[in-house]
């Protein structure tokens, strides 16, 4: 298998890249492995948050460009269609993690290029340690810059300007300017990732189920409102369907009785 999934603690689950001897660089059977498992994930309303790191010393290399023994490893000789369901399979992975109920957290623990990247910029918080270093590596490869939904994820993140430079040069940030330029939240030593990702983790699990899913689609939605009585009014809907919820009815008993809420799964 070329994915581990472990439960590390209570309602945390996660999600480990498994092949360190590629850094675990994305095959065809891998992206499959990782969307069935994403759809599985998605279900499972046990899980309340995600962790995504990978095995060894690398996040994720991106595509993985020896997969292919015929010398063409971006499928240049293929037909047109076959490309694009290729294209289409690796693309849709950043839209099937930013679309989980639960909130995800990469744990970048070494190189993210390309696709990998894109994987780690899909999560909804970004840990690295300071072995991590990210690269849009498209565009040294012969391709646009934008790809797996890079050019829309990066410049929310680190703004038009920052994101041009990037996806133009393909150079290498590393961990300390990735936080600075707000690419990353933080950065840790790497032997101190693992426990900051399950503490972040268990910190979000804590929190009602209903309302942690409420608030990431909010979130989303509302970073592309159109305008403020629009991001308000989506707000307003969800606060009073919050509020018809048991979710809400035990966070509000157990802060009055001052103890944790015991939230049912569903």
């Amino acid at each position: 298998m070329s994915l581990d999934l472990d439960h590390p603690a209570d309602g945390v689950a996660r999600l480990t890249l498994n092949r360190p001897e590629r850094l675990n660089a994305l095959t065809w059977e891998l992206m499959e492995e990782l969307h069935q498992t994403l759809r599985t994930i998605a279900a499972d309303t046990s899980i309340r948050a995600l962790i995504l790191t990978g095995a060894g010393r690398g996040f994720c290399a991106g595509l993985d460009l020896k997969q292919r023994t015929d010398g063409d490893p971006l499928g240049t000789g293929d037909d047109v269609v076959t490309v694009f369901r290729r294209q289409e399979l690796v693309a849709s992975l950043a839209i099937a993690l930013r679309n989980l109920p639960q909130p995800v957290i990469a744990a970048v623990n070494g190189p993210a290029s390309g696709g990998g990247m894109a994987l780690a910029l899909a999560a909804d918080v970004r840990l690295c340690s300071t072995a991590a270093r990210f690269n849009a590596a498209f565009v040294r490869i012969g391709l646009s810059g934008g790809d797996v939904g890079v050019s829309y994820l990066l410049p929310r993140l680190v703004g038009v300007g920052m994101a041009a430079e990037l996806l133009f040069t393909g150079r290498q940030v590393e961990a300390e300017e990735a936080v600075r330029i707000g690419l990353a939240n933080r950065v840790v030593a790497p032997e101190a990732l693992a426990d900051a990702a399950l503490e972040l983790a268990a910190q979000i699990a804590a929190n009602s189920p209903f309302g942690v899913w409420m608030t990431k689609q909010v979130l989303y939605r509302n970073a592309d409102a159109t305008s403020l009585e629009a991001a308000i009014d989506l707000e307003n809907r969800t606060q009073v369907l919050a509020t018809r919820t048991d979710d809400a009815r035990e966070a509000v008993d157990a802060f009055t009785a001052r103890r944790a809420p015991s939230f049912n799964f569903r």
